[in-house]
């Protein structure tokens, strides 16, 4: 059995009194194989610095705009739905068949946002809708308003009949909303309909077919069954989670739903990157609670597959908009199957038409943080730091009001195709508005994965201006706080009030930082342990920890085995990834034709894009000048001019009108 603890040093165990932290997001603070719980929903708030301005964005636009939206039944249908499913309006449902968990997730923003704020609008809010959603829920604990709806009509009580029915990712989003609403505002309300629902699919799963059984497409329910399970503490939630994970590939299913294998028996990951995500966060979620080690093996490979080989460099996943399975592998064409907004073969990395949907990179911070609380590898806090830096906060204008589905790493106003969600951000994707309310939640949820703790420690995950205050088993109340310009400066004090003398200190040190330093009290012994810089000593009633990271800005290059960016180097400072884009070009020179010499110096200079203060960076380049404008191929560029070079976090690209960007250029050795 692979036993996922940390070393005996620093071994984090989860006994004691542990009441304060039952309102955490993720609440692990009774998982028998997760090393770390976190703070209750609440106990972290932002006080300076990048996070608390995307915080404030997100409190005074993102919000209440996304909610705005689904109250207005001319520009999306969602909130009517439930109104006519509940028999207070009439009419026809409308919009997507996952509209319903597109407004669980906008109502679990909400509810973090009432946790931080305890805005008493926002609880009205809240109550008003929830009362309307809880009238459209059958008897049975069904819910879902495009059924519901119709079977008002025609009598009919089919459901899951359906391949792609999003039923059961509905109600996942349900659960995952309810358990956030009773732990911000003690109520029960949503909790309730969570649990019908979930007896409901008890049942059902009891009875399907295993053909009906598969008709879950997209498994979000497997990380709201167990919330609900931590929440109620009821086993059958946690058996049924178990039942689903069992029940994948028993039938013939497919790549592009990652079952076309039973979970254990996954070599790779192909298909759909939402899917596949949420798929391992949802196992990730199962072995914290039942230790099962067979579904290890599996979780461990596919963390590698995605990371190693198939993740892009700014934590985006997903790098098909369509393709095929396996592709080119097979001598049985039979065989091939067809996989949408899907990752592809290892190392195929695609940049202007890179999918990348937020919903995946998203994902993949859910999914990470899971592993992170398992296991208390610093490793996963890095892919939850670069994705939320990157392919998440690209995914909304830096205004808070406007939203990308697609995220790719190029653009460029002669590309030959228009392929879908191209043309900018916008306030309302029509078609498939999912991205937008999962990115309003992550959002407001960021401040809930910087600190973790254990019996005997603290754990500092993610850096921002930021104070903790939270009770400690036992009863003592500690505070720690962070005062730092992270990301654009590497220095992070943090002050700490109340730490028993016996309790360790784990600051993490991220993948990227080559160089640091690190004081405590005067002090600089520490131990680093699984990428965290460990602190024992006597703590003094308020004391203080400084780390100070370089923070070059550095040139990294891809696998040689990644076609499309050999030869060439994208640019990062901290977890920054940094894109070169048309707006800063002098002269009106193409950012395809810029190339950047290995031994360019780039500095770090504040600059505001839309409003929003941020590090640019500035150096020299070189503009590569072709004896002609050919056509397919042409002969290679032997003059090149200077060229002063201004480039932006990749999270920005896009705020200043239709752009030209890349984030890979050319590389001069």
């Amino acid at each position: 059995m692979l036993k996922m603890l940390l070393p005996v040093a620093c071994t984090i165990a989860l006994t004691g009194n542990v009441q304060a932290q039952n309102k955490a997001l993720t609440n692990t603070a009774h998982s028998k194989h997760a090393v770390l719980y976190a703070p209750g929903l609440g106990e972290v708030k932002w006080t300076q610095g990048f996070w608390a301005e995307r915080f404030n964005v997100c409190k005074e636009v993102m919000v209440p705009g996304m909610w705005n939206i689904y109250m207005d039944a001319q520009r999306s249908h969602a909130f009517k739905n439930f109104e006519i499913a509940a028999g207070l309006d009439t009419g026809a449902h409308k919009g997507p068949s996952f509209h319903d968990g597109d407004f669980y997730k906008t109502l679990e923003a909400m509810a973090a946002m009432y946790a931080a704020t305890h805005d008493p609008q926002l609880d009205l809010m809240m109550d008003r809708a929830i009362g309307v959603i809880a009238k459209g829920q059958r008897d049975d604990g069904y819910i879902y308003t495009k059924s519901v709806i119709e079977q008002k009509r025609t009598g009919s009580r089919k459901q899951f009949d359906d391949r792609l029915s999003f039923e059961a990712y509905n109600i996942g989003h349900l659960m995952t909303a309810a358990c956030v609403h009773f732990r911000a505002t003690g109520k029960t309300s949503l909790l309730q309909v969570a649990k019908k629902a979930g007896d409901f699919l008890i049942g059902f799963y009891t009875r399907a077919t295993p053909e009906q059984a598969r008709n879950a497409i997209c498994p979000s329910h497997y990380m709201g069954i167990i919330e609900l399970y931590r929440t109620t503490q009821e086993a059958k939630y946690l058996t049924l989670a178990q039942k689903l994970i069992d029940i994948r590939g028993l039938t013939e299913g497919t790549d592009d739903n990652s079952d076309r294998a039973p979970f254990r028996q996954m070599q790779k990951v192909a298909g759909h990157a939402v899917r596949a995500n949420y798929l391992f966060a949802g196992v990730a979620d199962v072995y914290t609670e039942t230790g099962d080690s067979s579904l290890l093996p599996a979780l461990n490979s596919m963390w590698d597959n995605v990371v190693n080989h198939k993740m892009y460099v700014t934590g985006g996943c997903g790098a098909l908009y369509d393709g095929v399975s396996v592709d080119g592998a097979s001598y049985n064409p039979d065989t091939v199957q067809k996989v949408h907004q899907s990752y592809g073969k290892d190392y195929q990395l695609p940049n202007l038409s890179a999918h990348n949907e937020t919903c995946a990179n998203i994902g993949n911070v859910l999914w990470n943080w899971r592993m992170l609380q398992m296991t208390g590898d610093g490793k996963y806090a890095d892919i939850v730091e670069l994705a939320l830096y990157n392919s998440v906060l690209s995914g909304v204008s830096m205004d808070g009001s406007k939203y990308f589905y697609t995220n790719p790493l190029a653009a460029s106003k002669d590309y030959p195709y228009q392929l879908r969600w191209m043309g900018g951000r916008q306030e309302y994707i029509g078609l498939s508005n999912c991205c937008p309310p999962n990115t309003v939640r992550t959002v407001a949820e960021v401040s809930n994965y910087v600190y973790s703790l254990a019996d005997s420690v603290v754990q500092v995950n993610l850096y921002g201006g930021s104070e903790l205050t939270t009770t400690l088993p036992g009863g003592r109340q500690v505070r720690v706080k962070q005062v730092t310009n992270y990301p654009w400066d590497g220095r992070v004090r943090i002050s700490i009030e109340g730490l028993p003398a016996n309790y360790a200190v784990r600051v993490r040190i991220p993948g990227w930082c080559r160089k640091y330093s690190l004081a405590a009290g005067g002090s600089a012994q520490h131990v680093v342990e699984q990428g965290y810089a460990v602190v024992r000593r006597h703590w003094e009633a308020t004391d203080e920890v400084v780390l100070d990271m370089d923070m070059p800005a550095t040139l990294l290059e891809s696998h040689h085995l990644v076609e499309e960016t050999r030869n060439q180097v994208a640019v990062k400072r901290g977890p920054v990834v940094y894109c070169l884009e048309s707006p800063d070009m002098a002269g009106g020179a193409s950012v395809f034709d810029v190339a950047i010499p290995v031994s360019t110096v780039l500095k770090p200079v504040p600059m505001q894009v839309a409003g929003g203060n941020l590090m640019a960076l500035k150096g020299q380049g070189k503009i590569l000048t072709h004896a002609a404008a050919g056509g397919l191929y042409r002969e290679v560029a032997t003059k090149t001019t200077p060229i002063s070079l201004t480039l932006i976090p990749y999270y920005a690209w896009a705020n200043r009108g239709a752009t030209d960007m890349t984030v890979w250029m050319p590389v001069m050795r």
